[in-house]
């Protein structure tokens, strides 16, 4: 009898068969699976056999692919969002003030007192505990998306995003920097006067500049500076001097004084997360192209409200599937240490849910100095968040992987059928009010949320098949 051994050996699952077919010099190919996550079997079985199922995908990652979005004018809350006094906006899905996070609500006290609410933002305790003149709604519900806290007021100022061709349209507060700012849940006095010279000085400069410039192509700037190192979410830096380049001849020409505009030359110059509050609402005006497409598996949003950590679909409607924000993973300003964090917050997980931040990773090694991990680490994210997705972008590309398009297009069922979530790298809010930013890490949703979504997406499709 004769024995041939073999040339190489395909091994799935433990490594304990691989590492001693490797031990006898034989060519090993691991293949990393996972069983689907429990109990979601049957749904996994309802939803495979939708027959809308694969249309309606294609057409929502085509959807979402085919946005371009424009900067096309920069104006306060109250005129582009159509907010009243007492209305407020926060990151996340619905929340009331009893579960609202520390950070949450710090950014809510500053609010309050930034639009005159209260003299002390300690005072905005009590006006948010009886509710009586104050409402609280999710950024998403109007168009909008907001980082970390994500509270946004009547005066604050927003840039206004446009899909041209459709003329939709998304929005995002101007960004103020890190540390103690009030979207990690500051409220000190300079955090309020920061604010306050925003929406009288850099807001206005910023709308001359954009009326006077045109239409500034922001999904263009996305993909060069995913070029020159940056993945959108926690490193901006190529985008920031992109969109200074377009913006600063025209805000040296409104006629506004000189030492205002210098100002607020150098403040955008030196705050490298600037451009984030423009890629936000790029990435939900593509994905919001793909809501309501009946059948579609496709995730489009993310969010985060510091105490719940929600989902909607492409083929659930308005829907929200929430579950308990985690606590990121990563590196701590000073002495901060982690129990001085909140769990996750905002909802910059746009960015991922669009195929960058987080999923871009591999294009940007140096983010991994800011969130922890190493460079084989941010590589290994992407190549594996194509796992979960139904395709990849075109227009977005990596480098360092041969020029392939991010993943792009979180699809339920790839996530419940491997059990591989969604990387998200973020910043860490503290978890007292007040306290402002205590580091930056990497975090994934709670794993249950993707199983509600499919039980939600197979009572559809059964409904469908029995109508």
């Amino acid at each position: 009898m004769t024995v041939v051994s073999p040339t190489s050996v395909v091994s799935v699952g433990a490594d304990l068969f691989a590492d001693a077919v490797a031990g006898q010099a034989v060519d090993v190919s691991r293949v990393e699976w996972r069983p689907p996550m429990p109990g979601t079997e049957a749904d996994l079985a309802t939803v495979a056999a939708d027959p809308l199922r694969r249309d309606a995908n294609e057409r929502a990652l085509a959807a979402m692919l085919g946005v371009t979005a424009h900067l096309v004018d920069v104006v306060p809350a109250a005129n582009a969002l159509g907010l009243e006094p007492g209305q407020f906006l926060h990151a996340g899905p619905p929340i009331a003030w009893a579960r609202a996070s520390g950070p949450l609500r710090g950014a809510l006290m500053g609010g309050a007192a930034l639009e005159g609410l209260v003299d002390d933002p300690d005072d905005a305790v009590a006006l948010f505990e009886s509710g009586r003149t104050v409402s609280l709604e999710p950024c998403h519900h109007r168009g909008a998306v907001g980082p970390m806290a994500g509270v946004v007021t009547p005066s604050m100022w927003m840039f206004v995003l446009e899909d041209l061709e459709t003329g939709r349209r998304t929005h995002c507060s101007l960004n103020e920097g890190l540390g103690k700012v009030l979207r990690y849940g500051a409220y000190s006095p300079e955090v309020i006067t920061r604010l306050r010279w925003m929406g009288d000085v850099l807001g206005p400069l910023l709308q001359a500049a954009v009326r006077a410039t045109g239409p500034v192509d922001v999904t263009g700037i996305l993909t060069q500076m995913l070029q020159m190192g940056d993945e959108a979410h926690n490193r901006n830096r190529a985008g920031t001097l992109m969109l200074l380049r377009d913006l600063a001849p025209a805000m040296v020409g409104t006629g506004h004084d000189g030492a205002a505009v210098a100002e607020a030359l150098r403040f955008v110059g030196g705050n490298d997360h600037f451009f984030l509050n423009l890629a936000m609402p790029a990435c939900k005006l593509a994905l919001d192209a793909a809501r309501g497409i009946e059948g579609s598996t496709m995730v489009v949003a993310m969010a985060r409200n510091g105490t719940d950590f929600g989902i909607q679909v492409a083929g659930t409607g308005e829907e929200w599937f929430t579950g308990p924000a985690q606590l990121a993973d990563g590196l701590f300003l000073g002495d901060y240490g982690p129990e001085d964090a909140n769990p996750d917050i905002g909802d910059s997980a746009i960015t991922e849910t669009a195929g960058i931040g987080g999923f871009a990773m591999a294009t940007a090694p140096a983010i991994v100095r800011f969130v922890g991990g190493t460079v084989p680490d941010a590589l290994a994210t992407t190549r594996r968040m194509h796992e979960i997705t139904l395709g990849e972008n075109p227009r977005w590309s990596v480098p360092v992987l041969d020029f392939q398009g991010t993943p792009s297009g979180i699809d339920v069922t790839r996530v419940c059928r491997t059990a591989i979530l969604p990387q998200i790298n973020t910043g860490m809010a503290g978890r007292e009010a007040g306290v402002g930013q205590v580091g930056a890490g990497l975090v994934t949703p709670p794993s249950e949320i993707f199983p509600l979504a499919l039980a939600r997406l197979a009572e559809l499709a059964r409904a469908r098949a029995t109508a």
